[in-house]
């Protein structure tokens, strides 16, 4: 149940923090342009322009890199309003070791956050490869997959090890499996998974900040009920700056995220589903990131298989694009599918 007592102050830790961020959008984008830290042509210099790069290319000389605000300032923000409601006789509730559960929320969001860091910077001032559908631009992809899942399985060690996290619980049939050590590695494909789902979905302008908008909506309302201080107090300052950078990411957006928040902001969702206990909630509340990923897969395996795509392109919502949707109406579209998801997942989190 929701505890009414904790909410005012997430709904005020929202709107402090949406403040706060919102003084700092436009000299930060500012900073960007004066670093050149903007987005590249990334069909330049293939022998043939992909169906990817015809759609996106109008995008290049927009900064990119606005998650490293919003990480920077979520962490400074959390760090300074919990030392305070710590001294103002705010009781602090964990539902594990404090310590620990502060290590691991702020070593998930900043090691994911520094590893998309790397691989904007790549991006932007590295050197194009001849790829399979053009040219490739970034970090290997190896590298970068594997380094994911080293961080992961950190995670996952520290979550079974540390906190003591070894049970899933299954709403609906009301059960409870526990893992015991299994845990580790289902932790690790979780993160990995929605690191990747939230890297791929955001494709379009304000299609990932608007759904973790409402993803965060939904795990505030799910945390303060469980009477974690730290996460819903976390999860609070974080909204705040998301709705902050929304306003700047919808079309036509003035400033991307960059795999810094997209890599860092999609291991955090995926761990706060886990600590939060109800991995069912995680993957329905994010249905539309997973709905991303999968799409992204099939594309894949199609191609290996029967050798030609089963998309135009994906994931789905480059489809949507490449049949003659609006960037608009597909990014409205999946706004509102996520609130409808939102509304389920809490429904589960509450039986």
């Amino acid at each position: 149940m929701l505890n009414i007592n904790v909410l005012p102050l997430a709904l005020g830790l929202v709107i402090f923090s949406f403040l706060v961020t919102s003084v700092l959008v436009v000299p930060f984008i500012d900073l960007l342009y004066k670093f050149k830290l903007l987005r590249r042509k990334e069909g330049k210099g293939a022998k043939k322009q992909s169906l990817f790069d015809k759609l996106h290319d109008n995008k290049a000389g927009t900064p990119t890199g606005g998650g490293v605000l919003l990480l920077v300032m979520t962490c400074l923000l959390f760090t300074l309003i919990f030392l305070l409601i710590s001294k103002f006789g705010v009781f602090i509730h964990s539902a594990y070791p404090l310590k620990n559960e502060l290590f691991i929320i702020f070593f998930t969001f900043i090691s994911f956050g520094i590893l998309g860091l790397t691989d904007d910077v790549t991006k932007i001032f590295g050197k194009p490869r001849l790829g399979n559908l053009g040219m490739w631009i970034g970090m290997n992809r190896r590298i970068k997959f594997s380094l994911q899942w080293v961080l992961a399985g950190f995670i996952g060690f520290w979550l079974y090890k540390f906190l003591g996290i070894s049970i899933l619980y299954v709403p609906i049939l009301d059960k409870v499996i526990n893992l015991g050590v299994w845990f580790i590695p289902f932790a690790a494909f979780v993160i990995v998974f929605f690191t990747n789902a939230f890297n791929f979905t955001d494709g379009l302008d304000g299609l990932a900040s608007g759904l973790l908008m409402i993803y965060l909506f939904a795990y505030m309302i799910i945390a303060a009920g469980h009477l974690d201080t730290p996460l819903f107090v976390f999860i609070s300052i974080w909204l705040g700056t998301i709705i902050a950078f929304l306003y700047f990411n919808v079309w036509p957006a003035r400033v991307f995220l960059g795999d810094a928040g997209a890599l860092s902001f999609g291991a955090m969702i995926a761990l706060i589903g886990l600590l939060i206990g109800n991995v069912t909630a995680l993957f329905v509340i994010g249905g539309i990131f997973v709905i991303e990923a999968a799409s992204s897969a099939l594309q894949i395996v199609w191609r290996k298989v029967f050798n030609k795509p089963l998309f135009p392109l994906a994931p789905i919502h480059h489809t949507f694009l490449a049949i003659g949707w609006e960037e608009p109406k597909i990014v409205m579209r999946a706004w509102i599918a996520g609130i409808i998801l939102a509304i389920f997942g809490l429904w589960l989190a509450t039986i």
